[in-house]
């Protein structure tokens, strides 16, 4: 397999971390799978005020390098799963989504108290509108404030800017070698995190057979 591909993905070390992980799997079928990562910064990465909240379902995060892969400046992109558009740009073709790894919210905190023993009126960050409506029914006390950024800006708010804890994906934090930080991963029947949480999608151009037939290995679905 002499070709070099090149793979698209934001430019957080998140990202960087997903793509590594999907051509690690990658190499397990195809041991000589030659890859060139291409960071690219999308307009959510650029947009750190606009709420999560406001964006969810749409193309914040993925427009950009969905983009250069429709003009070929790249031959697949990896996302999170859970920041696919509602609609795949035509042309697109999502070959797979892979199995999902820690698919659990978490909680950071100061002074490494569990939810059920933060005080009462505690500020609290969160991102989605899921986990906000969610953490205020568990809580009607608990003061949320929204926060954006990579999972290192959201840890530097906590550490810096007032917050009692953050919630944050427990797979982010498990790819960043930050598992140290939990304080508890949360149970379901508290936070129902997204369907897709923990899992990467795997998109080519619909026209490229060859990627299609090589890249379906990656799909759990």
């Amino acid at each position: 397999m002499a070709e070099n591909y090149k793979v698209g993905t934001r430019i957080s070390h998140l990202a960087l971390k997903q793509v590594e992980e999907t051509l690690v799997t990658l190499r397990k079928f195809y041991p000589d799978f030659k890859a060139e990562v291409v960071g690219i910064e999308t307009y959510g990465d650029k947009d750190k005020m606009t709420p999560i909240s406001e964006i969810e379902g749409t193309d914040f995060f993925t427009r950009e390098i969905d983009q250069a892969l429709l003009d070929g400046k790249i031959d697949f992109a990896v996302h999170s799963a859970k920041d696919l558009p509602g609609d795949i740009p035509d042309g697109l073709y999502v070959v797979a989504i892979t199995k999902a790894i820690y698919p659990h919210d978490a909680l950071v905190s100061k002074h490494n108290l569990r939810l059920d023993e933060l005080r009462k009126g505690a500020k609290v960050g969160a991102s989605s509108l899921r986990r906000k409506t969610q953490l205020k029914k568990y809580r009607e006390d608990f003061q949320i404030v929204d926060i954006r950024g990579t999972i290192e800006e959201r840890l530097w708010i906590l550490d810096t800017n007032g917050l009692d804890a953050i919630i944050v994906a427990e797979c982010a934090l498990a790819r960043l070698g930050l598992k140290n930080r939990i304080i508890q991963r949360i149970p379901f029947e508290i936070l129902k995190p997204n369907p897709l949480q923990g899992a990467l999608a795997v998109l080519v151009r619909q026209d490229n057979q060859k990627l299609k037939d090589l890249l379906k290995v990656l799909d759990e679905r």
